[in-house]
């Protein structure tokens, strides 16, 4: 019956997402996972969320998270649209603009979820390369017939971000929708969030998870914020009941506890500063990082650290891509976590 598989989908490699181990013992460093737990008022508010209404479908538009979203970013909760993750919102932002043999657009090195996401919709993608220091020339984004434009800010693998004016001058070259996905955002500097932008460019739409900055991967939601008339047809595109009743709450929670996200973002950068000294001092070379991870090249080769490793128990993200030396993305654990991965590394040699 494989045979009716649509050709395009038949063809493809599909997205292979991070190694997530059954067995126990490991230290993860390898999916950018938040190394501290999520907000006590999160659990309290999953705790009174789990009762009788869970025989009923949620809220399928999230009103009263998208609320809260809204005044967060300080605009309409009509230009916030909930979704299951944010590689959710990817997908359906993929469905809605990308057609067969449509152009869409990303630099590289990226999320390598994104050419996927226009294989599935049968169409074709543009790879615009980073230059040197981590920018985009915006001449290279002129590209006649281009349907969408993906940008990563923070970036991954590399952990580098954009300015908001960087991105403003990316958004007023394309004659396309500019989707900033902005899953690192929490570990960023403000300067970098593209929300702002949206007051004077249309094309923008800023898409947000909480399985970093809020320690919540294993809820699935995220957000996206655009203008109302673009959301309104995306809702359209979406899931029926796409976040159920106990992310929506979990995410409600999240949000309204900013004081705790900033605690923990304070604990990630200082790791983050310290990991990346020290990645340096061994003679790796370490963009400065916006995220909550570091890449690391020029070190040992990559291939055999990252297998030492996990022969060690420490799981960290093996990153190949062409044109780049392959790499080692390494997720900020706890301090614990980080010293362990440095001692075994000076045991490598």
């Amino acid at each position: 019956m494989t045979r009716f598989i649509r050709p395009n989908i038949a063809g493809m490699a599909g997205y292979v997402p991070g190694e997530q181990p059954q067995g126990g013992g490991f230290i993860k460093l390898n999916t950018n996972e938040n190394p501290y737990p999520p907000s006590p008022r999160v659990k309290a508010a999953l705790v009174e969320a789990v009762n009788d209404r869970l025989r009923l479908y949620p809220d399928p538009m999230a009103t009263e998270f998208c609320k809260v979203a809204a005044r967060l970013h300080g605009v309409e909760p009509d230009m916030v649209m909930a979704g299951n993750g944010s590689d959710d919102l990817l997908t359906i932002l993929t469905r809605a603009f990308i057609g067969p043999g449509d152009l869409a657009a990303f630099p590289s090195p990226s999320y390598l979820l994104y050419p996927t996401l226009v294989a599935l919709q049968d169409g074709r993608s543009v790879v615009v390369p980073y230059s040197s220091d981590w920018t985009l020339d915006p001449t290279a984004l002129e590209i006649p017939g281009l349907k969408l434009f993906w940008l990563a800010n923070p970036d991954s693998p590399s952990g580098t971000a954009l300015t908001r004016e960087q991105v403003a001058e990316l958004a007023g070259t394309l004659d396309c929708p500019l989707v900033v996905d902005e899953a690192y955002a929490d570990f960023a500097d403000s300067r970098c969030h593209a929300v702002p932008l949206l007051e004077t460019h249309p094309n923008v739409i800023v898409t947000r998870s909480f399985s970093k900055g809020y320690s919540l991967a294993g809820i699935r939601l995220g957000y996206l914020v655009a203008r109302s008339e673009i959301v309104t047809h995306l809702i359209k595109v979406k899931d029926s009941y796409n976040c159920d009743m106990l992310s929506q709450a979990a995410g409600v929670a999240g949000l309204l506890d900013q004081d705790y996200l900033m605690e923990t973002r304070s604990k990630i950068l200082a790791t983050r500063g310290r990991l990346t000294g020290a990645l340096r001092f061994k003679g790796y070379a370490v963009p400065d990082s916006q995220s909550n991870f570091v890449w690391a090249t020029g070190g040992p080769p990559a291939r055999e650290t990252f297998r030492k490793l996990k022969d060690r128990k420490i799981l960290v993200r093996m990153m190949s891509y062409p044109g780049y030396p392959e790499g080692l993305r390494i997720t900020i654990g706890t301090d614990a976590e980080i010293d362990r991965l440095l001692e075994n590394l000076d045991r490598l040699d």
